[in-house]
């Protein structure tokens, strides 16, 4: 069997990044709401975190930013003129539209895509099938240009898939790898795909009453489906309403795996009996760790606050056991942190502990697993990604510096109604492309 490794990319942060509270259940994103951000901070903290899985061995990848503020979106809206016409207009009628358009949000790839790799899949090939994120008006926005972003990285049909977002009205809403865990023994064997869903379309309701459930059981279904998973190795799970009412809007909030360990709060899914079964049932006889964090010694508000399961859980080359990438958040929480130097002390398969500095992300609600997109590549797979996209010691620089010529230090609200943000916008996408060898790869370079 040929090498196979799980390869991360990660979300560029784009220049407009602001808080503006478009999340609803994502208590960091409403709590922020109208700060003062700091957009080249929020880029060279993204940068860093890359470097940083690149210097520690694992292979690391990138998506570049949508293109922001979107026009086409705001001319779909019926206002017409010049763009800087459209911005000032928008502005005056309808600024949460406006802020709408000029959301970041692509930055957390985690809710790019759905991804399935060729071993799981019944055609041998690795399965895409971007995010609809119809939750959310300023995110449902985004699966085209992510569509045309991952066939440029994955473009060669004999090894890679890609499906169009799932269509639905109010139903089938999906938001990617955010509610999808993987469970193996080796990366290059068929897998067992865990889809968590918070509820049902055409079905008994989840009992969320304080913020809504995003991933639908339909929509989980269907990219199985789509993806030709064997039934026998997918498992549905249901999230706990009791998680998503405490701001657990994803999955990723509460539980994160890696191969045979699946890191979850104790509090994470409705039915855990069942959740085990099913997964043991089809895992087989290989041994699989579930580590639950008790309620009692994390509480699931200081598992939100922390972030401590939006970590990445990693095999670095050379290291013995797994390794936990988590935010600073997660040290800095007493509790959080008091439990996290007895867990790798214990006999499971954490024995490393990260940290990483993304707090632009953070305030906004992302923690390192947020700004990441796993894709299980083989030898022959990873030979054929677009290499523009692969993070390099000349690349990290390039794009440091590019982030130091083009983003702002502060951004706030009001600033979103001046058109020059428009024009630096695209100045320094214009740039991006030339970096990525892409041509004219976004909508206003091709008007």
């Amino acid at each position: 069997m040929s090498h196979t490794v799980e390869m991360n990319f990660d979300g560029l942060i784009g220049n407009t990044h602001n808080y503006a509270g478009l999340s609803q259940g994502n208590l960091a994103s409403t709590n922020n709401a109208k700060l003062l951000s700091h957009p080249r901070r929020a880029a060279k903290e993204g940068l860093a975190k890359m470097y940083r899985m690149h210097q520690l061995g694992l292979k690391q990848g990138i998506l570049i930013p949508q293109e922001r503020p979107h026009i086409p979106t705001l001319r779909q809206m019926g206002f017409s003129g010049t763009d800087q016409a459209v911005i000032e207009k928008a502005h005056k009628s309808a600024p949460g539209l406006l802020a709408m358009c000029y959301s970041a949000s692509s930055m957390w790839a985690a809710n790019a895509a759905t991804v399935s790799p060729s071993s799981d899949t019944n055609d041998g090939r690795v399965h895409f099938t971007p995010a609809n994120l119809k939750s959310m008006f300023h995110r449902s926005i985004e699966h085209n240009m992510t569509s045309n972003i991952l066939k440029v990285i994955f473009n060669n049909d004999d090894h890679f898939c890609h499906h169009d977002a799932l269509p639905g009205g109010i139903h089938l809403g999906d938001e990617g790898a955010a509610n999808h865990n993987r469970l193996c023994t080796e990366y290059g064997e068929q897998g067992v795909e865990l889809f968590v869903y918070g509820r049902h379309d055409f079905g008994p309701s989840n009992t969320a009453s304080r913020f809504p459930a995003r991933q639908s059981l339909e929509a989980s279904m269907a990219i199985a489906r789509k993806h030709g998973l064997s039934s026998n190795k997918v498992v549905m799970a249901c999230q706990s309403s009791q998680v998503i009412d405490a701001g657990g809007f994803h999955n990723d909030v509460v539980s994160v795996s890696n191969k045979n360990v699946l890191f979850m709060h104790e509090l994470a899914f409705a039915d855990k009996a069942s959740l085990f079964e099913q997964v043991k049932s089809a895992y087989g006889e290989q041994p699989v760790h579930f580590i639950q964090v008790p309620e009692q010694r994390v509480s699931l508000d200081n598992a939100i606050k922390s972030y401590l399961f939006n970590s990445q859980l990693v095999e670095i080359p050379g290291r013995e056991g797994m390794t936990l990438i988590l935010p600073m958040e997660s040290q800095e929480n007493k509790s959080v942190y008091r439990y996290l130097l007895e867990l790798i002390e214990q006999d499971t398969p954490i024995k490393h502990l990260e940290f990483v500095d993304v707090r632009q992300s953070m305030r906004n609600g992302g923690g390192p697993a947020c700004l990441r997109l796993r894709v299980v590549l083989n030898e022959q797979e990873l030979a054929q990604v677009n290499p523009s996209f692969m993070v390099t010691d000349e690349l990290f620089s390039t794009l440091n510096t590019w982030v130091d010529k083009h983003y702002r230090d502060e951004l706030c609200s009001d600033d979103l109604a001046d058109p020059d943000l428009l024009f630096e916008s695209r100045i320094a996408l214009d740039e991006l492309t030339k970096i990525m060898k892409l041509g004219s790869f976004y909508e206003f370079q091709q008007v």
